[in-house]
């Protein structure tokens, strides 16, 4: 069954007593994470040393309620340095907690610790934390459960009787921080996964034994709560169980309008939360296959064809389970799509929104897959297209990692009388800087990049739109952008060009947009965010397939302060960050 994950639950808890009510206040966790190189056999007895928290893969459950506060000490017993990242936590004011490698701290040198403050606030449902430097999340990773406040309850029909969590992931034969060097140093891509996992285990399609298959025990009748984390490096997926139907309930932290499906399309990145009722009984199967297959619409990047499964068992032996066969094709962007378009926040009195109605300050980013001109030494060659080496931008710009973080050397120039030059520029375009048609069928002459550390002043205050605009350079496909710091609502989404005429009246949806912190960007199409930027702080922003984020399809926003304390970066801590 593969390795156990450990739900980490309450360490300490805060009680008041007024007027003969018990109260319950936010919660404070204290978890140490232990990282450590570990054999892990899977894939048919496949062997490999890899790299976990607590000997944990998946790592374990970090539970909380909405609102709490997690200080979570990471011990780096493995042979790199590494960050860890809270995804889709939004950190108030607490960018120095956030994560991202050479963003907001240096990396964690083997040998030490530090010890992150992670700070709950309005998120609810299902979020999940990884590494993030290089590709180490593929195997640190796990779920982190954001229960609603004592004494309220799920905004469901039905409330559950039982949850289970399912993470995708990625198995790769091979020690995969050294496939990765040898790809970055001919800037070819790394040779796609050997296969899909749910919850460390390949299952059913990969001709594996059953002690290779994950299994979930239900019980006739009831309701179950099932928390679908994507922690895939590169492909988006399709996710169902053989007859069963699921609901969709929430997403990244957040709730939606039931959504009766028989399957889901999930991106790198994104949580999402399930109801099952196990009330089926087909031609007396009590053992059903759930599977996850890819989505790819990429032209003509390679990519892991495979399934990966688990089973939903009744009870009792496992028998011939009912193997799914609804699942779309992975080439099926219209079924992606009939599913994405059902998506709308919840939007109670309960579990309310606040979309920005009027903007402040429009941003506009093109989002391509490029090339560089090969600078190996005669003779050797290069492994991107046409000889030359990969590259991938946000606005024609590939972002290029500093030697120190952003957010201290910002900080101190904030702060300090005296402090080290700037390790960005503050220029970053609001505005690709050459307009053409982003989706037409040659744009090979924009294929080479400028190369920068670029970040985005905003005001604080400012109510932001982004517009993410797919380009047909190199092999386009779907992005699925993740943004540090901050939940954003999707109001409009479509392929070909955005209009950026300022008096074309764009079909958004302002009334129940989905809130989210990840979203795919359509192939040649575009995606429309909003919010306010109340958080101050530098936040990450860059895409979530693994294989561009490494090349340089992302950039930073720096939310200045406002006025008032409650409107400015908590100071660093005491004991002080990482160093570079």
């Amino acid at each position: 069954m593969g390795l156990q994950n450990m739900d980490l639950g309450l360490a300490f808890l805060g009680f008041l007593f007024l007027d003969g009510l018990f109260l319950c206040m936010a919660a404070e966790h204290e978890i140490t994470f232990d990282l450590r190189e570990k054999v892990v056999t899977s894939l048919c007895n496949k062997s490999e040393s890899l790299l976990l928290v607590n000997e944990s893969y998946p790592g374990p459950t970090l539970r909380v309620r909405k609102g709490d506060t997690a200080y979570i000490t990471v011990n780096n017993n493995g042979l790199y340095g590494l960050t860890v990242h809270w995804h889709g936590v939004k950190q108030p004011r607490n960018p120095w907690s956030d994560g991202p490698e050479y963003i907001t701290q240096c990396p964690i040198q083997p040998g030490n610790s530090f010890t992150y403050k992670v700070i709950f606030s309005d998120e609810e449902g299902t979020l999940w934390w990884h590494a993030h430097s290089d590709w180490t999340r593929a195997t640190v990773y796990g779920a982190i459960v954001v229960e609603p406040v004592e004494g309220k309850l799920y905004p469901f029909d039905k409330q559950p009787n039982g949850e289970h969590i399912i993470i995708l992931g990625e198995w790769y034969n091979g020690y995969l921080r050294k496939l990765l060097e040898a790809a970055l140093r001919i800037g070819a891509d790394v040779a796609p996964s050997d296969a899909y996992t749910i919850n460390g285990q390949p299952g059913f399609s990969n001709d594996c034994y059953i002690e290779n298959i994950t299994i979930f025990e239900v019980a006739r009748g009831n309701t179950y709560l099932f928390r679908i984390v994507s922690a895939v490096m590169n492909e988006e997926m399709f996710f169902g169980i053989a007859g069963h139907n699921i609901t969709v309930v929430g997403q990244d932290g957040a709730y939606l309008k039931p959504i009766p499906t028989s399957y889901i399309m999930i991106s790198p990145g994104q949580t999402m939360d399930v109801l099952v009722t196990a009330n089926n009984s087909i031609d007396g199967h009590t053992s059903y296959y759930m599977v996850a297959t890819p989505y790819s619409d990429s032209g003509g990047a390679p990519f892991n064809e495979k399934s990966t499964s688990a089973v939903l068992n009744y009870g009792g032996l496992i028998y011939n389970p009912l193997y799914p066969e609804f699942l779309p094709d992975p080439k099926n962007t219209d079924a992606a799509d009939a599913f994405t378009r059902q998506i709308k926040a919840l939007a109670t009195e309960e579990h309310p929104i606040d979309v920005p109605q009027e903007i402040d300050e429009r941003i506009f980013i093109t989002i391509s897959v490029n090339q560089l001109p090969c600078n190996l030494p005669d003779g050797e060659k290069c492994g991107g297209p046409g000889g030359n080496m990969h590259a991938s931008t946000l606005n024609n710009i590939s972002f290029q990692n500093p030697s120190v973080d952003i957010l201290q050397t910002y900080y101190w120039n904030l702060t300090a009388s005296t402090a080290p030059p700037l390790p960005f520029d503050t220029d970053f375009p609001a505005f690709p800087p050459v307009p053409f048609n982003y989706t037409a069928g040659d744009n090979a002459q924009y294929q080479f990049p400028s190369l920068g550390t670029k970040v985005r002043m905003i005001e604080y205050g400012q109510r932001v739109e982004i517009v993410f605009q797919g380009t047909n350079i190199g092999n386009p496909e779907n992005h699925p952008l993740h943004l540090h710091g901050y939940s954003f609502y999707v109001v409009g989404r479509g392929y070909g060009n955005f209009d950026t005429d300022p008096n074309y009246k764009h079909d958004y949806n302002l009334v129940d947009p989905p809130r989210v912190n990840t979203i795919g960007v359509p192939k040649n199409g575009w995606v429309a965010i909003r919010f306010k930027a109340d958080n101050p702080g530098v936040w990450f922003m860059h895409c979530h397939l693994e294989k561009h984020a490494i090349y340089g399809m992302a950039g930073v926003l720096i939310v200045k302060d406002g006025d008032n304390d409650q409107e400015k970066m908590l100071p660093p801590p005491k004991d002080g960050m990482p160093k570079c």
